[in-house]
């Protein structure tokens, strides 16, 4: 494409599809490609701007009837858990997470393809094979990493590595102002866990550590119940005509 020879991106977009979260929409998107020398700074201003990234692109909705999908990003500096978080956070306390730049591996496929049997038989991943996911997680020309959590081993402290099998695993975008969570699974049998919140929870962290102040959660789709989560992690700011503003809860 002649993208690839230019500074500016092209964007497109596509063809109008039924929404996956509120039933009777449709959606479209408008899209462009993350590549070259400039893609980490253009990822950090297409997320800034309330696209989503996906291997080598970059997406946001242009839903011609409905603006229900909302960009959120968590106060990372402000945040405080609340007592059911501080409890999620007690239960992971025997885990630890370890970050480094993002490869594919068998036992996170197997993971991976764990989950989604479990938890979306029937969604648009559901037929990814061991290449289709190994692409999802190499197929970056941006700051990705993948975050393996284990449980905690007797040399965690001095190495920084969990031992045992693969419990959870988030593959995270780290960007000049925060860390953008792009997809994040774990074993569906430790329900009891709550590895999804615990991962939201770490991430807050991690950007505190790193000095970072944004997490970066993606969509919060108004009127999507299997999105209402994303509400839990305040305080938040949420990207409208004006920029960003912190979300006031009503």
């Amino acid at each position: 494409m002649t993208q690839h020879l230019t500074q500016s991106p092209q964007f497109f977009l596509t063809a109008p599809s039924p929404c996956p979260y509120l039933e009777g929409q449709f959606e479209r998107k408008v899209f462009t490609h993350l590549v070259g020398n400039k893609a980490n700074e253009m990822n950090d201003l297409l997320t800034q701007g309330g696209f989503r990234r996906s291997q080598n692109i970059a997406y946001r909705p242009a839903c011609e009837t409905c603006r229900a999908c909302v960009s959120v990003r968590i106060l990372a500096n402000e945040f405080v858990p609340g007592r059911s978080m501080r409890r999620v956070l007690q239960h992971n306390s025997d885990l630890v997470g370890h970050m480094h730049d993002a490869q594919p591996s068998t036992e996170q496929y197997s993971l991976f393809r764990t989950y989604l049997d479990s938890r979306h038989r029937l969604g648009g991943m559901s037929d990814m094979t061991v290449l289709d996911y190994a692409m999802m997680v190499e197929d970056t020309h941006v700051d990705t990493k993948i975050i393996e959590y284990r449980r905690r081993g007797p040399d965690s402290f001095i190495t920084g590595k969990g031992e045992g099998e693969l419990i959870a695993a988030a593959l995270t975008d780290r960007m000049a102002d925060g860390l953008s969570m792009v997809y994040s699974y774990f074993n569906p049998d430790m329900e009891d866990r709550s590895l999804g919140t615990f991962m939201i929870l770490d991430h807050i962290e991690r950007a505190r550590a790193m000095g970072l102040p944004h997490v970066y959660l993606g969509y919060w789709v108004n009127g999507s119940r299997k999105m209402g989560y994303k509400m839990r992690y305040q305080p938040q700011e949420h990207l409208g005509p004006k920029g960003w503003e912190r979300y006031q809860p009503k």
